[in-house]
């Protein structure tokens, strides 16, 4: 696969204010044992045997941002953000883009034991560990195409669930199956 690593789409900049995302914990934990906002950093962690973000989902347990009020199914869409993942924390979806005619995501960007991959499968990028990284995630949904740039350099490319109702998430979600007792990811 050719990696190049510039990009020819123009976004416009859209402003995130606190009040668009949704923060999505724990049902019975208070949001303040699972989240943090300091210095413009949001901190987000979750615990292998905490409960999904409803009682009545089976999801499994995670902390995360949703964004409000940019869902999208068509045109060219961006996420932008930069993360940081601490040692030990595995098995975890750090991003996603929610919504697809296939399943319920058409993208989750996991971290195994300091590496990115696609789901469980492709690896994306490694030594992830103890560091701030950009994440650029590039939708064309008419094409069907995501792009996944991490600090300016494409990574990965992939044809796309089909289409939805489309969102991004970030912060940790756990994965199916592998992942350590304390997750934790700062955007």
């Amino acid at each position: 696969m050719n990696m190049n690593s510039s990009c020819n789409y123009s976004f416009l900049l859209l402003l995130l204010l606190l009040t668009i995302f949704d923060l999505q914990k724990p049902y019975n934990e208070p949001l303040v044992d699972r989240y943090s906002y300091e210095d413009r950093i949001q901190s987000l962690w979750v615990y292998n045997h905490d409960k999904p973000f409803k009682s009545s989902s089976t999801t499994r347990p995670h902390t995360e941002v949703r964004i409000k009020g940019y869902n999208y199914s068509s045109g060219i869409w961006q996420f932008e953000g930069y993360a940081y993942v601490p040692k030990g924390t595995s098995g975890v979806t750090i991003m996603q883009i929610h919504g697809a005619s296939e399943g319920a995501t058409t993208l989750q960007l996991r971290i195994y034991n300091g590496n990115m991959k696609y789901y469980k499968y492709n690896l994306i990028a490694t030594d992830l560990y103890d560091k701030w990284f950009r994440v650029n995630v590039i939708h064309d949904v008419g094409e069907g195409k995501i792009t996944v740039f991490i600090d300016g350099v494409k990574k990965f490319v992939v044809n796309d669930q089909g289409p939805g109702d489309l969102y991004f998430k970030c912060g940790v979600y756990a994965a199916p199956v592998g992942s350590s007792n304390y997750m934790e990811s700062k955007w």
